[in-house]
């Protein structure tokens, strides 16, 4: 049973480490959405371009930069 223990910490461990990742993840891309509602330099259509731009950066790191058609401009 000492195997079985072992294999649970590992698997505990590495979900740990997961869902650290994306909550880092998560983080960064929602400080960077607030940095763009909190900028009072720039209008309303800046605002969902500065959105979309973000959206389109995530896209293109998440999938190696290439981004599925979804019919609609990024």
């Amino acid at each position: 049973m000492a195997t079985a223990a072992a294999d649970r910490e590992l698997i505990e461990a590495v979900v740990a480490e997961m869902a650290a990742g994306i909550d880092c993840a998560v983080e960064f891309w929602m400080a960077q959405i607030d940095a763009v509602f909190e900028n009072n330099q720039i209008t309303t259509l800046g605002r969902l371009q500065a959105i979309r731009e973000i959206v389109r950066n995530y896209r293109l790191t998440k999938d190696g930069g290439k981004t599925p058609d979804h019919g609609y401009a990024a």
